[in-house]
């Protein structure tokens, strides 16, 4: 199959992101949502304030995603009108590359990861003594909220760690709620895809999977879950089974991988889940690591991260999620 290139286009109306305006004030948590057409992004709330169909908004994403589930067609409907008249609303226009881009949904419920869905990386796990058995049905382990952080974050190497590793992941938000979902319906209940770098200390985590805790630790640091920088709806991002994604180290590609060949799709992950786990608006699954990590490698030792290194995970033809590591 031939490369994508990322093509961003003001036609893509669906990518979704929450932000910090130029001039906002961190510490007190100032930050909005809105659409991102071409290099300009629109603070969704203050475009429709005071004007008709203002109640079709939220003040927050997530908001937006449990009032409305799947239903886009306000936002499809107001990026239309942004993007025919560009005096509309220009108090809540800015330019991307001006505002600070932070996890599109910064609280979500849950944030899922299934683990061990891929067949060549479950190789790598088993010979680095990182898991213990060979999955039947999708499993995972959470990710706090706590250590979510957006696009361009800083996210610092602790102290006494040296294999620090990638994961890339595709990511995908959970539309309304689930329960004892049925497989054939399960895509009915997807949002929108999105990207995740499950950052992970390996030293810790071979320690916690012999002592049986299974991953905790070595998945939960501050910044370990470099998040978005967007969500880009099913009916523009197209079929998160057909995707090409891809990592790259200070601009040398590391892995890249075709998300078809994992090993349950994503209506297995909803259905499984949510026998036993009610499912709500905004939750998060991240649907597992491909082969090509560090620790899997011969070289592993000259691949795992250090301070000035520039990490890359793309979405191709969809998005880029940036990190740096310090």
């Amino acid at each position: 199959m031939p490369k994508m290139v990322a093509q961003y286009t003001e036609e893509m109306f669906m990518r979704l992101a929450t932000f910090r305006p130029p001039g906002a004030d961190a510490s007190r948590g100032d930050a909005t949502w809105g659409l991102v057409l071409g290099e300009e992004v629109v603070d969704v709330p203050r475009a429709a304030a005071g004007r008709p169909g203002a109640d079709r908004f939220a003040p927050t994403l997530k908001g937006q995603i449990a009032r409305f589930g799947t239903d886009t067609s306000a936002l499809a409907d107001l990026a239309a009108a942004l993007l025919a008249d560009r005096g509309l609303a220009p108090e809540a226009r800015h330019r991307l590359d001006a505002v600070a881009l932070l996890p599109p949904l910064p609280d979500p419920g849950k944030v899922i990861c299934v683990g061990k869905n891929n067949r060549t990386h479950l190789e790598e796990l088993k010979r680095n003594q990182l898991i213990t058995e060979m999955p039947e049905e999708p499993t995972g382990f959470i990710k706090l909220n706590a250590c979510l952080v957006g696009q361009d974050a800083e996210v610092e190497r602790p102290d006494g760690i040296v294999e620090f590793d990638y994961e890339p992941e595709l990511a995908f938000v959970i539309a309304r709620r689930a329960h004892r979902v049925r497989k054939e319906d399960a895509m009915d209940h997807v949002f929108a895809v999105s990207l995740l770098n499950d950052l992970t200390a390996r030293e810790i985590q071979r320690r916690e999977v012999r002592s049986g805790t299974r991953f905790w630790t070595a998945k939960n640091m501050p910044g370990f879950g470099p998040f978005g920088p967007f969500l880009v709806t099913l009916d523009e991002s197209g079929d998160p089974a057909d995707m090409w994604l891809s990592c790259t180290v200070n601009g040398r590609e590391r892995l890249r991988f075709h998300t078809g060949d994992q090993i349950f799709q994503i209506p297995d992950i909803i259905a499984h889940f949510s026998r036993f786990v009610v499912l709500e608006p905004g939750d998060v699954f991240t649907t597992g690591s491909p082969h090509g990590v560090a620790v899997g490698q011969p070289n592993a030792s000259e691949l795992f991260l250090r301070p000035g290194d520039r990490v890359e995970v793309a979405a191709e033809g969809l998005m880029t999620l940036r990190t740096s590591i310090v």
